[in-house]
This record gives C-alpha cells, sequence and structure tokens, in this order.
C-alpha cells in the first residue's frame, strides 16, 4: 500500500515549524508515496512554498477555509492508498510512517493513530499541568492505552486513513473543529472524533487503532502554556463535544469521555493530592487543575446543548 502524507499550512509564522515538519517526513525510514502541501487560502505562503519544495505536491484548499477542508483537498488530491495527517508544528519521529502502516495489516483497520507528546516551548512542563489534560495541547494523555489497541477515534494531528474511507462518507465536517484558522477564535476541536465515529457507524466492523510506537513530538507555544488557556480550552472542548453529539448521538460521542471522567480523573486527582502530601507542591497544583478542567468541560458541553436546542 502507498501512503500519502498531508500536511496542512496556514500561515508564514509558523514557516520554520512546516520546515521542521517537512524535514521529519523526508528522513522517514519508510519513504512516503508524496507529500502533499495543503495551504488553507493564502497565496503568497502557496507561492513560497511551491518554489522551496518543488518535489512535494502544493495545492491550495479547495473546500471551506479550516483544517477540515485542508484534510479533505488532500484526500482528494492523493494517490495513495492511505492518507496520513500531521500537524504543520509537529515532527515525525523516523519510523513514524512505518508503524501507521503497519497497523492497517490488521483485520478491518481503517484508521491508525499514533503516539503525540508535547514539545514546551519552556523546555519543562509547567509543573500544573495533569498528565490527564495533556489532549488540550493536542497530545496523546494519561488514560489512553500503553499498548496497541482498537479505540473510539484517534487524534487528528497523527494519524492515517484508508483514503478511499475518507472520501467515502463525506470526509471531515466544517463547522466542528477550528473552522477559521488564523483568527483569535475559540480553540474549538472535535472534527477528528466526529469523523472516526461517523465512519464507524456507517460501516459498522471498521477499526480505529491506536498505535503508540507511529510518535510524533508537537510543539506548545508558551501561551498555550497557560492556565487561562487551559480553562478556555476546555471550555471549547465541551462546546465541541456538543456539536459532535448533535451529529453522532450521545452514546458514541461521549463514551470515551464519560471513562475518562469516571476513571482517569479522579485517579489523576488522588494521585496529586498524595504528591503533595509527599512534599510536591505541584501536586495540589494538578489536582486543582483536573477538577476546574473537568468542571470547564462540562461547562461548555451544558451552554453547547442548550444552544443547540
Amino acid at each position: 500500500m502507498l501512503t500519502s502524507v498531508v500536511i496542512c499550512v496556514y500561515t508564514e509564522e509558523r514557516w520554520e515549524d512546516i520546515r521542521q515538519a517537512v524535514e521529519s517526513i523526508e528522513n522517514q525510514r519508510r519513504k512516503a508515496h508524496e507529500l502533499i502541501l495543503v495551504v488553507d487560502h493564502n497565496p503568497g505562503l502557496h507561492l513560497k512554498l511551491t518554489r522551496a519544495y518543488p518535489k512535494a505536491v502544493v495545492v491550495e484548499n479547495s473546500h471551506e477555509q479550516g483544517l477540515s477542508g485542508g484534510k479533505n483537498t488532500g484526500a482528494d488530491v492523493a494517490g495513495g492508498d492511505i492518507v496520513a495527517y500531521l500537524d504543520d508544528d509537529a515532527v515525525a519521529d523516523p519510523g513514524w510512517l512505518e508503524a501507521l502502516e503497519e497497523g492497517f495489516q490488521e483485520p478491518g483497520v481503517v484508521g491508525v493513530g499514533g503516539r503525540t507528546d508535547p514539545l514546551w516551548a519552556s523546555e519543562r512542563r509547567p509543573r500544573w499541568f495533569p498528565h490527564e489534560f495533556d489532549w488540550t495541547v493536542g497530545c496523546s494523555y494519561r488514560g489512553m492505552p500503553a499498548v496497541r489497541a482498537p479505540v473510539r477515534n484517534v487524534m487528528g494531528g497523527n494519524a492515517a486513513f484508508l483514503r478511499e474511507a475518507v472520501t467515502g462518507v463525506g470526509g471531515f465536517h466544517s463547522g466542528i473543529g477550528r473552522s477559521v484558522q488564523g483568527r483569535k477564535s475559540r480553540p474549538l476541536g472535535c472534527e477528528e472524533t466526529e469523523f472516526c465515529i461517523r465512519l464507524t457507524q456507517r460501516r459498522p466492523g471498521s477499526v480505529m487503532l491506536f498505535e503508540p510506537r507511529a510518535l510524533i513530538g508537537h510543539k506548545v507555544p508558551r501561551q498555550r502554556e497557560t492556565f487561562s488557556y487551559f480553562r478556555s480550552r476546555c471550555y471549547a472542548e465541551g462546546l465541541s463535544k456538543a456539536l459532535v453529539t448533535r451529529e453522532v448521538g450521545t452514546q458514541d460521542g461521549l463514551s470515551s469521555e464519560r471513562a475518562h471522567a469516571l476513571k482517569a480523573l479522579p485517579k489523576g486527582a488522588l494521585r496529586g493530592l498524595g504528591e503533595a502530601l509527599r512534599g510536591d507542591p505541584g501536586g495540589l497544583g494538578r489536582a486543582g487543575a483536573i477538577v476546574i478542567g473537568l468542571a470547564w468541560t462540562a461547562w461548555g458541553y451544558a451552554v453547547g446543548s442548550w444552544r443547540l436546542r
């Protein structure tokens, strides 16, 4: 099977990030069939990338502005059997593509997601930041499987899907995630969650697989290391989950979230309190952040659900 790697980009401000992301694909042990750079309605960046990367397929987003439209454009032009997506501010491990492709050897697998580790701008994790909430910065989080396992959905910045599966169910829906990139707006998400659930609903027996060997590092800028961003991201996630449940139903739309809230978060809060008692003051901050993060996410979901009604 051949794999097309898609990186969606939108601003020259991330030029160095884009360069490092592209370089990480060029350094893969198993080479991609092609690299596709989808530019989100930015003619200047499109021209600059075309000149800088003549071997890549550089195209403009032909769908609605935003990440979902960019991903759909990548799937439309891809020539590979598999479409792999990498964030423009991420760096893939040399074995990333190989691990993703091997996941498709298992029966029924239509999507494979990898492990995403945070690359903190300050070079160290904030002491108050709980591992259970690493999803707020686009990374794998405590509570996810530690080994290869089926999951409800994969994370969109480190994922691969059968191309015909993406196009066959209508691709990623706009209006759930970041529909307008590059503007100061609420940090919504969940477009890949809705897509994965919709795909498995329409194609019973389809499997989404988590493969931790497919490793990337995802850059976390300093503004996302703040508690204010953490809070706003949790609230936005609640709003996004309300949109997801409207599309795919509450049972599937909240199944993973219920399990995380009932198991991983209480354990995390207790762990933080225990660490505080053993002399780590950051443990108290982590326990408090878990409580606040859960409350803000639930509040966002309640507000989003009320608005939709």
